[in-house]
């Protein structure tokens, strides 16, 4: 048993590209679990790898070790890129769509049969990753407001990841990226263009227009005015230990009125991090 072990040692130190010794993994689960609070366990050994050889690469580094000692130099931008590697969730349209019901069903239906004093709209997705969640707001405030357009309503998508910000701007997915949608709701958000693994999803310019992207780091001062009636602030402070928490969440109260809404992702609360919110559904919260 302990021979067939070591075979398959020598076997997966030959197939990798890097080495990544039980040191490695350790060293850098380590250092996630001090900035991040988030516990990888060991199933997620062959993740860490996958994620961080691509770092690796990207900076012309040889090995995990001399990667190690890049991030214990306490390289500000690198220990950020690391942990965006290792943290980024698979983000898609419409996703816990529970929230986007209530958006419509509770929020934009009541401004809409409110008549012309309820006109203006500002909604913020302040982790907008590659886009889809901005997205997937602007459709629906287009499907719930016929006359949408003679309203003023804008939607701020920001990122901390400058790249992935350009991605979300372009507005352009791949076929598996719009998997599951309504061919009605489809036809009407996106041009198709190109034939098989090739075709892509062009969100419309009408869309677009909604959305105004914008690079900032929720951990300084927030640069945007208030009021926001709805602030999207999903599975991202899963990530912060809870004084971190407690001062993003000082700042976005700042920029809302009471009565105004904040969505949570599935796995997140607020409880004993803010007095500021109270629960109204699955992972909603309504200003105090």
């Amino acid at each position: 048993m302990n021979h067939q072990a070591g075979e398959n040692q020598v076997l997966e130190t030959r197939v990798r590209e890097f080495q990544f010794t039980d040191s490695d993994f350790n060293a850098l689960r380590k250092l996630v679990k001090e900035m991040t609070g988030i516990s990888l366990a060991e199933s997620k050994r062959e993740l860490v790898y996958g994620r961080v050889s691509r770092r690796l690469r990207a900076l012309g580094v040889s090995a995990f070790g001399e990667y190690r000692k890049l991030l214990e130099s306490g390289d500000g931008s690198e220990l950020v890129a690391f942990c965006n590697a290792l943290t980024t969730n698979l983000t898609s349209f419409f996703r816990e769509s529970h929230h986007f019901d209530y958006l419509r069903d509770e929020f934009l239906a009541a401004r809409r049969n409110a008549g012309r004093r309820s006109e203006r709209i500002r909604i913020w997705s302040s982790a907008c990753s590659s886009g889809e969640e901005p997205y997937s707001i602007a459709m629906t405030v287009m499907e719930t407001i016929p006359d949408w357009q003679q309203w003023d309503i804008k939607i701020l998508a920001t990122d901390l990841d400058s790249d992935i910000l350009a991605r979300a701007q372009r507005g352009s997915y791949t076929a598996d990226r719009v998997t599951g949608f309504p061919r009605a709701r489809l036809a009407r958000f996106f041009t198709e263009s190109g034939e098989g693994a090739q075709r892509t999803y062009q969100v419309i310019p009408e869309l677009a227009r909604l959305i105004t992207f914008k690079q900032i780091n929720l951990m300084h001062e927030l640069p945007m005015p208030g009021p926001l009636d709805a602030i999207f602030c999903r599975n991202v402070v899963i990530y912060f230990d809870k004084d971190t928490q407690r001062a993003l969440f000082a700042r976005i109260a700042k920029l809302q009125r009471p009565g105004d809404l904040l969505f949570l992702g599935h796995s997140e609360t607020l409880f004993k991090v803010t007095d500021d919110y109270a629960l109204i559904g699955r992972t909603i919260y309504r200003r105090s």
